[in-house]
Formats: structure tokens, C-alpha cells, sequence
């Protein structure tokens, strides 16, 4: 019987660095990306869906195209003739990249305005993914829409949640904190990195991330930590410490967490053991930042 792991959340433009001063134009974003490389990695028995708003011109057509031709379902993607979608661009300095970001425009922030057509995209999928990102380029009533959407799915569904935090997207640091706290409520898998979850609530170690989440309502928490030990919590088994792999050289970092979600996600949802489920995204990302962009290549195992 087929599955669905729907993502949800905002596809942009990506113009990155092509040399010479030139950019290169294609499409990413955090949720899109892991919907890329969970079709990659999930089993064909599995249906693998993008949920977003669009617009109705010339890019918006070539972004679906796009998303078609990597066999990402697009029925969940509603169109509006007012709107187009975001861009940004990527700039890089040894390994790391930063963004500057348009999106006055973009239809994806009214992703959870017509509350209809949010009830039938969520009553289809088994697994639904959400982000930070998701959650932040929305308004405050059309967050909580969502978050209460995914808290009524969680009824027979797993919802998992990249708290992937953009500072530059909310307001302030409170309404930020209030967005996370949402997102958490409504989800089964949270899915944060250390690193930020330090800088916005001051954690002295993964060990009080996983406590805030497991506060929260979370039956799994995968507290990522770049090439450091990442730390796993499920209310099953309790805690485990993973050591990655050293990466022999970093190239760039897009989507580096992005392509982690999908790979362990691809293990946990087809009942592999934790531990594989990790290793899994930890070989997927490895692989990612080796190369250039946020959309690559995987290797056969």
C-alpha cells in the first residue's frame, strides 16, 4: 500500500555561484530539499509530495517542471494568479554560506490561508513535514491554522518538525520562541541543531534541547551538531550519543541538515533500527557537503 511524506513549506529561486561573477539559476528551499532527497532515498511504494502556493507565471511553471522531473508530486501545490514565488542567493566563504532573500511576493507565505484546502493537503499524507522556515514566513493566524492542522493529523499520522531557525523571518526573539513552542506541540519527530538552539535559549548542552522537546510533547528528538556527537532521544529506547564520520572536505553546507532529515527519515519510516536510521543521514549529508549546491547527486550504497 502506497504512503505519502508530504512537505511542507517554501520553494524559491536559488541564484548561487557559478565563478566569474555568474550565477547559477535553479530551485531549493529547507522542506523542498528534503523532499528531494527523501524521493531519492524512500522506497518506491512511497509517494513523496511538495505542499506549497505558487503563482501562475513563467518561473512558477518551470519550478514545477522541475519538481515533476525529480518524481516529486505536485498535487498538493495550489496556484495564484496575484503571487509568484521567492528568490535568494547564496554567497560562500570557506565551506559556509550566507543568503539574501526576496520575497515580498511569494505565494508560499499564504500556504495556510484557505483553511479547506490546508484540511484536504494534510488529510492525504502519512507523514508530514514541516520547518522553522514554514513556520516563520507565515503571519501569526495563519501559523497557528497549521500548527492546530497538525495537531488534529498527529490523529493516525507522524508529523515531524526541522526547527531550522532563520532569525532574519520573525519579528523578534519572543515570537520566534512562541513559533517553535507551536511547531513543537504539534509534532511527533523534532528535528533541531545545537548550535541554534544555544544561540536563541542559551542550552549548555544537547541533553537540554532534548529536554525542551520532550517537555513538549515530542516522542523523538534528533538534536543535530554539524561534525560533533549527535545526541538522539526516543521515548522507546532513551537516549543514544552517535560520533560522525569526519568529512575530508567540506565544499559547501547547503542543505547539509536538509539532506540529514531525509536520510534518517528514509530508514525510520520503513522500520530500520535508530542507530541505521542515523548512519543513514549522516553518510547522506557527508556526501551533500562534499559537493556544491543544495540538490546533488547521491551515490549508490
Amino acid at each position: 500500500m502506497t504512503q505519502t511524506f508530504l512537505s511542507l513549506g517554501e520553494c524559491m529561486v536559488e541564484l548561487a555561484p557559478a565563478g566569474d561573477g555568474l550565477f547559477r539559476m535553479g530551485f531549493a528551499g529547507d522542506t523542498f530539499n528534503t523532499a528531494y532527497y527523501a524521493r531519492k532515498l524512500l522506497p518506491d511504494d512511497w509517494r513523496v509530495a511538495y505542499g506549497t502556493c505558487v503563482g501562475d507565471d513563467a518561473v512558477s511553471d518551470d519550478m514545477l517542471a522541475m519538481m515533476q522531473g525529480y518524481g516529486i508530486d505536485t498535487g498538493a501545490i495550489r496556484r495564484l494568479h496575484d503571487r509568484t514565488v521567492g528568490l535568494y542567493t547564496i554567497q560562500l566563504k570557506d565551506g559556509e554560506r550566507s543568503f539574501s532573500y526576496w520575497r515580498g511576493q511569494s505565494a508560499a507565505k499564504t500556504l495556510a490561508d484557505d483553511p479547506a484546502w490546508l484540511a484536504g493537503v494534510l488529510a492525504e499524507a502519512d507523514v508530514i513535514f514541516i520547518s522553522g522556515i514554514t513556520l516563520a514566513i507565515l503571519s501569526p493566524d495563519a501559523r497557528r491554522r497549521l500548527c492546530a492542522g497538525l495537531q488534529k493529523a498527529r490523529e493516525g499520522r507522524m508529523t515531524v518538525f526541522d526547527t531550522n531557525l532563520r532569525p532574519r523571518l520573525w519579528r523578534d526573539e519572543a515570537e520566534m520562541r512562541a513559533g517553535m513552542t507551536l511547531g513543537a506541540r504539534a509534532s511527533d519527530v523534532v528535528l533541531p541543531s545545537f548550535d541554534e538552539e544555544q544561540s536563541l535559549y542559551g542550552d549548555i548542552t544537547p541533553e537540554d534541547t532534548i529536554a525542551r522537546y520532550r517537555e513538549l510533547g515530542a516522542k523523538l528528538v534528533v538534536v543535530k551538531n554539524g561534525p560533533a556527537a549527535l545526541h538522539v532521544w526516543s521515548a522507546e529506547t532513551g537516549e543514544h550519543v552517535f560520533h560522525p564520520e569526519p568529512v575530508a572536505q567540506v565544499v559547501d553546507t547547503t542543505a547539509a541538515g536538509d539532506s540529514f532529515d531525509a536520510g534518517f527519515l528514509s530508514v525510520h519510516l520503513t522500520g530500520g533500527s535508530l542507530e541505521n536510521a542515523v548512519r543513514r543521514g549522516m553518510t547522506v549529508a557527508a556526501r551533500v557537503v562534499s559537493q556544491r549546491g543544495a540538490l546533488v547527486e547521491l551515490e549508490e550504497d
